[in-house]
């Protein structure tokens, strides 16, 4: 007789896949549990559509799903996922909630209720290859040409400069990238910290989103010029998003990157990495008048309003954000999310710069909190696809886009 199974939608990351697995595996042998799991990946937009634009988990179809904090408004705002609370009031997380930075825990709260737990964590920073910045060749031939110190770049400008040095396509090493897929979600994440690098911001003075501004055309008017630099970019870049990006850092063709944390963490344990013990991290880059600005942006599990095992699904989550599972993702590749990992021994033994999420954490900022803003973040999406594919006036690119915002905010 075939056991009953128990279905979890997961974004499509080998690290996610193989440490849910793994924590499934002990929490039934924990518990007793006789269901099977049956945990499909996605990537972005099919993880989307569904959860959310499929509802599901409204409808039953998912017990369990990741999310991201860019849908949770949403989900929450459709009731698409369970509230949490009274599950977590009757058997709480160990150390919940002083186990976890606030900034982890913020995103799924509303009207007092809380809709999900942390999973995967690790803000924006800059991912650099250390033993090229501490060449001493490197650092005279760089001297050379350029008559300065070869140091880890602090503005956007050095950023593209330094890639240029670094970029050897006869070598299969590139300067950098950008991860400019256009999925909704790392473009947007783009335009946003070339916004808020430079001193911007997402919203005006009656707190209606904003994006045709000055700042805005400076920070596309240095996209579209990077993604336009043969000298420095990475070939596949339009066709990279986050993970593929990773990928390629983790295989020795990369010299920078920005990117979430989690792929210098993944440099660090992928087994077939070329770059482990050569990695370091520091802050994004930053504008002429700006300042390094991350975005804290995270995975958490939540569970399906329409599901018909929300017993068992609290009970798995809650094993899973345990101490002991939240190190275990980290060693498979992720980014646990809890103090305890960030400063445990063994994982800064094996990723020398893990307690730097602690200090990354304190200089992040989030997208807005918006029931509809999937419908927003597709708009910015196009902005950044129209800028990297044509020569269109950026200021034109933003002033229309910004018709089809306020017409968005105005339902």
């Amino acid at each position: 007789m075939s056991k009953p199974k128990f279905k979890i939608a997961v974004r499509k990351f080998d690290a996610f896949e193989t440490s849910i697995a793994k924590i499934w595996d002990a929490f039934c042998a924990e518990t007793g549990c006789d269901f099977e799991l049956e945990a499909t990946a996605f990537d972005l937009h099919p993880l989307y559509d569904t959860i959310l634009k499929n509802k599901g988990l409204a409808n039953g179809d998912w017990d369990v799903s990741l999310i991201n904090t860019d849908w949770i408004t949403e989900a929450f705002a459709t009731n698409a996922v369970e509230d949490l609370t009274p599950y977590i009031a009757a058997n709480s997380p160990a150390d919940f909630p002083e186990g976890w930075s606030e900034s982890l825990l913020y995103k799924q709260r509303f009207e007092g209720k809380t809709v999900g737990l942390p999973f995967h964590d690790g803000p924006e920073c800059l991912i650099y290859r250390k033993d090229l910045f501490d060449s001493m060749e490197e650092q005279i031939t760089f001297y050379g040409l350029h008559g300065k110190q070869l140091e880890v770049p602090k503005t956007w400008d050095d950023l593209m400069e330094v890639a240029e040095f670094f970029n050897r396509p006869d070598q299969g090493l590139y300067g950098t990238t950008f991860a400019a897929y256009p999925d909704g979600h790392n473009t947007v994440f783009d335009f946003c910290l070339q916004l808020w690098t430079r001193g911007g911001d997402l919203f005006d003075l009656n707190k209606k989103i904003k994006i045709n501004t000055q700042i805005a055309i400076e920070g596309m008017e240095f996209y579209r010029s990077a993604l336009k630099n043969t000298k420095a970019i990475h070939p596949d870049s339009r066709e990279f998003d986050s993970v593929k990006s990773g990928m390629a850092f983790a295989n020795g063709n990369l010299a920078m990157m920005v990117n979430w944390f989690g792929f210098a963490s993944f440099g660090e344990v992928y087994p077939d990495s070329k770059v482990k013990g050569k990695i370091d991290v520091t802050n994004v880059p930053a504008g002429p008048n700006g300042e390094g600005v991350s975005l804290n942006a995270y995975w958490m599990y939540v569970i399906g309003k329409g599901s018909t095992n929300k017993d068992l699904a609290y009970d798995f989550i809650q094993f899973a954000v345990n101490a002991k599972n939240d190190k275990l993702l980290t060693l498979e590749g992720g980014i646990g999310c809890r103090k305890s990992t960030w400063h445990d021994k063994e994982v800064n033994e094996l990723v020398p710069y893990y307690y730097k999420l602690e200090e990354l954490h304190k200089n992040t900022r989030s997208l807005p909190r918006k029931s509809n803003w999937s419908e927003i973040a597709d708009v910015i999406d196009q902005i950044v696809v129209e800028v990297i594919n044509s020569d269109k006036s950026i200021a034109l690119i933003l002033e229309e886009a910004q018709g089809k915002i306020d017409l968005i905010e105005e339902v």
